[in-house]
């Protein structure tokens, strides 16, 4: 649905853009005199256009970055303190140091490679990614995230690590808080 929306609104852009080329191009061989009029219509014209761009595509903008996963810039959620889970990645396996997580509460996951790089990738049960960042040896990279809804996630590996990478996954399971 919002797919379609997001093509059909792409093709008026792009007639947009093939009327705008064609209007120049019919008018191309038209010249002027005086040249201070037509500049002062360009110039309106482009101060039109850019407000004209920020009201459509500002509004848009500001919320769909509003949604973005970023909990560490975030300030502290009424969720209570963070649920902590240390997550290590090796060749070809994930080790978690917890498997049950409430739901509601923000999570730290603390990442960490113990032999090459490796993408820990979390995926919600209709396989579409919530959240990821790079596990990398010798750095620990922290993952912010509050799971707002119960099920089983899947943690894959984003970045091929060898043979085994195909079966390098663990599972976790967010619980409704008791």
């Amino acid at each position: 649905m919002l797919q379609d929306i997001v093509w059909i609104v792409s093709l008026a852009l792009m007639a947009v853009v093939g009327l705008g080329w064609g209007f120049v191009l019919l008018n191309s061989g038209a010249r002027e005199e005086n040249y201070a009029p037509l500049q002062q219509r360009a110039y309106r014209l482009r101060t039109r256009l850019f407000w004209g761009l920020v009201a459509v595509f500002g509004v848009p903008m500001v919320l769909t970055l509003s949604d973005l996963p970023y909990d560490a810039v975030r300030p502290a959620q009424a969720g209570g303190e963070a649920q902590v889970v240390d997550a290590t990645g090796y060749m070809w396996r994930w080790e978690l140091s917890e498997e049950r997580i409430e739901a509601g509460r923000p999570v730290e996951f603390r990442v960490r490679s113990a032999d090459i790089n490796h993408g820990f990738a979390i995926y919600d049960e209709e396989l579409k990614i919530v959240a990821q960042v790079q596990a990398m040896p010798g750095l620990t990279n922290t993952l912010r995230h509050t799971f707002t809804r119960p099920g089983t996630y899947r943690v894959l590996c984003l970045e091929y690590c060898g043979l085994g990478h195909h079966n390098m996954f663990a599972e976790f399971t967010v619980e409704e808080r008791s």
